[in-house]
């Protein structure tokens, strides 16, 4: 669905994207992952046709995301919260289905849709100022896909986000990749991509690092596991234990700590 290649994007001096390329298939959820300031948001600005490369290309289903029509197949969730606060949620949601062309009994229902899609279906007809940051957070979600896309872009969606929204957000994404929208999502958490997405690119000052399944990058990089266990007491010295005896603590170093578990009670 999604081609990306050679993909290169310049601030002065700073490649904040450099000769990136990757694919994502319809249905499929991708990750970027990497710390602030690695080129994740640079390059889904890219991908939502927000920006022009310097150099390279990005086609959706062989067409440019620049062009309007293309644009309109696009949800895109930014990591600055894209609101009006001053509005009620269900006026945003009702804003936003309007610009992509909604009316009438289609905007209705999808607007109906998307505040039970973020919870705020009894909070429908409050200003967006007086939501709590995680509600402000869900409906920023929704006001993404209100027009039902194909492809989700979602930068860094549970930014200081409170654990009730962040699982509901979760949970929201989760049902719109069994419904088979394809999603592309940036994070620095392992375990939000590991939750969420099938593949992940790892990206740092602008250059992909690596892409793979993230159980894959895991075992590739993430070096092997330690398991460290506390005796009550010293255990003999023919107790025959893997690993290194320090007095009652035993470490163990293991690609596969759970595999092949044996006691360890003197």
């Amino acid at each position: 669905m999604i081609e990306v290649r050679s993909l290169g994007k310049r601030y002065g001096d700073l490649r904040a994207v450099d000769d990136v390329s990757f694919r994502v298939e319809r249905g499929e959820a991708f990750g970027l992952l990497g710390p602030n300031g690695a080129g994740k948001s640079t390059t889904i600005h890219l991908l939502a046709g927000v920006l022009a490369p310097d150099s390279g290309e990005v086609r959706l289903d062989g067409a440019d995301p620049q062009d309007a029509q293309v644009r309109r197949r696009l949800g895109v969730s930014p990591q600055e919260l894209a609101i009006y606060e001053e509005l009620t949620g269900a006026e945003n949601l009702r804003v936003f289905a309007a610009l992509y062309g909604l009316r009438g009994d289609a905007l209705r229902e999808r607007v109906n849709w998307a505040l039970d899609f973020a919870g705020l279906a009894d909070r429908a007809k409050q200003r967006a100022a007086k939501y709590s940051g995680g509600m402000k957070r869900r409906l920023n979600l929704a006001c993404a896909v209100v027009h039902a896309p194909e492809l989700l872009i979602c930068d860094e969606p549970t930014v200081g986000v409170d654990p009730q929204s962040r699982n509901h957000i979760f949970e929201s994404i989760e049902t719109l990749r069994a419904a088979g929208t394809t999603l592309i999502y940036t994070t620095h958490y392992m375990e939000e991509a590991q939750r969420l997405c099938d593949r992940v690119a790892i990206m740092d000052h602008g250059k992909l690092l690596a892409v793979d399944g993230v159980d894959a990058l895991i075992e590739a990089h993430g070096g092997s596991s330690v398991v460290l266990a506390e005796f009550d007491e010293p255990p003999p010295a023919n107790a025959g234990l893997p690993g290194t005896l320090d007095g009652t603590s035993l470490r163990v170093d293991s690609d596969r700590p759970f595999d092949g578990r044996r006691s360890l009670t003197a």
